[in-house]
């Protein structure tokens, strides 16, 4: 970020594009590190999540020919389970699952000490899952769909917890993504896209 941050480094011998990825067949909609930065992963519309991972440094032409790829990145894994396009996905605070959501409904929670294994598929859901996230300390994972809902899920048991619909019931379902998030202490949820007297608002969920 050097060069994009700091004028005193635009230098032509600093890079500033690192690398360019160009596996996917269809749009990305989502990129994540992992919590340790060990792992890029990237899903969207071709139904795949690919995992990344750096295999070296280098300067070789990317498939356009015009970038240079500084860093050489590597897909180690590609996952697939979803049926429909993945709009969100999260890793959990340990790195021990990674949650990806799809417009088929589902919640995938997948091994990430085992790609490609699948933990659990989640299925409470009757529309578009568009957001997923893990609480701070890794106990429950929420999510947001089409059907005007947040769900908690416990880890422990991968049971539903909580269906929170009040604030969502006079949204539409025009939104592309529906991406929620906990507070750093873990007390707060803030979900996307709920209404207050006809006025678009982010509704806070107490724990």
């Amino acid at each position: 970020m050097g060069p994009v941050i700091r004028e005193e480094e635009e230098h032509e011998s600093v890079p500033k594009i690192l690398c360019q990825m160009d596996n996917h067949l269809a749009c990305v909609n989502v990129v994540r590190w992992s919590s340790n930065g060990k792992y890029l992963a990237s899903a969207g519309d071709d139904k795949v999540v690919m995992i990344w991972q750096i295999s070296g440094y280098s300067m070789s032409s990317s498939s356009f020919g015009s970038a240079l790829n500084v860093e050489q990145w590597r897909c180690v894994n590609a996952l697939r389970g979803h049926s429909g396009d993945i709009l969100d996905m999260n890793w959990s605070p340990s790195d021990q699952w990674l949650a990806t959501c799809s417009v088929d409904n589902t919640i995938v929670v997948w091994n990430a000490s085992k790609f490609p294994e699948v933990s659990v598929i989640l299925q409470g859901h009757s529309g578009f899952v568009k957001g997923v996230c893990w609480d701070p300390i890794g106990k429950y994972l929420a999510s947001q769909s089409d059907d005007k809902s947040v769900k908690i899920w416990r880890t422990s048991n991968w049971k539903e917890e909580v269906s929170i619909t009040e604030p969502f019931q006079e949204c539409g379902g025009t939104t592309h993504v529906l991406r929620l998030h906990w507070s750093i202490d873990g007390q707060y949820l803030v979900s996307a896209h709920a209404m207050n007297n006809r006025g678009s608002t982010a509704q806070i969920i107490e724990r």
